[in-house]
């Protein structure tokens, strides 16, 4: 890697205070990465177990033990598993990022309606459906959620 004298990026900018620092900002900048993934691993991995088993019905949290919330500390260690593979199997990371916001970004549409069909139908509200701003802000938001989607595929096909 060759020395550069400004940070663009998080490895780039390291070679930017060399000069004046030496090995000390390669060791500062290392702390900070491990330090960055030893916190966000378990949020991460948690974030991803607590809301799917919330949706299943599961028991969980790191309150609870493995025996009352196997489900739970199945899915932490899987998702941990899942974050190490696409290290050993060399997967760019944020090529990962980006096709994940992607597909986030595709889905946002679809799951929108099916936000807004639920949140109007009286047999599941009850009394506490939509009014009239917040369908006119909901359907708007999935229309312009819909439309974004429908230009990153034409746009992403016709190049």
């Amino acid at each position: 890697m060759t020395p550069c004298h400004d940070a663009s990026g998080s490895g780039a900018g390291r070679w930017a205070y060399a000069g004046r620092t030496g090995d000390l900002s390669a060791a500062l900048l290392a702390i900070g990465i491990i330090g960055a993934g030893v916190l966000a691993v378990p949020i991460l991995t948690t974030s991803a177990a607590s809301g799917v088993s919330e949706a299943a019905g599961w028991t969980f949290g790191l309150h609870q033990s493995v025996s009352k919330a196997p489900q739970f500390y199945a899915i932490v260690i899987a998702a941990t598993v899942v974050g190490m593979a696409i290290d050993f199997l060399g997967i760019n990371p944020i090529t990962a990022l980006v096709v994940t916001a992607v597909i986030n970004g595709l889905l946002a549409a679809p799951l929108l309606i099916l936000v807004m069909l639920v949140s109007n139908n009286r047999e599941v509200m009850g009394e506490r459906t939509n009014g009239r701003r917040l369908n006119v802000l909901g359907w708007g938001t999935t229309a312009v959620m819909a439309i974004a989607a429908i230009a990153l595929v034409v746009t992403t096909v016709a190049g």
